[in-house]
């Protein structure tokens, strides 16, 4: 008798599974980079939400934040690494095999 696969959601990446972040890391997926306040009018969050949620993802190195100047006003950026963008991949297709497709 054979032992049956391990259920797919075993293969889920945590960091990203958060509701939030996986909407972060959509948004990012379809751009270079985006600054903050395009970010946070695109998933609908506060500030503070967006700011935590961010650091989280840039501890776990899947986004690179940029921090800069335009005139005299500062100006955030968030993209996706190269990392960012494979775990994105693999939690996409990992979600595609829970759902049967």
């Amino acid at each position: 008798m054979s032992t049956p696969a391990e259920h797919p959601r075993h293969q889920l990446n945590e960091v990203v599974h958060s509701p939030v972040r996986f909407s972060i890391m959509a948004a990012l997926a379809k751009a270079e980079s985006l600054d903050f306040k395009d970010l946070r009018d695109a998933i609908q969050v506060s500030d503070s939400v967006l700011s935590k949620q961010l650091s989280i993802l840039e501890k776990a190195e899947f986004v690179k934040i940029k921090k800069s100047f335009a005139g005299k006003f500062p100006r955030t950026s968030a993209s996706l690494t190269v990392a960012g963008r494979d775990v994105w991949a693999a939690h996409l297709q990992t979600l595609r095999e829970i759902a049967g497709g």
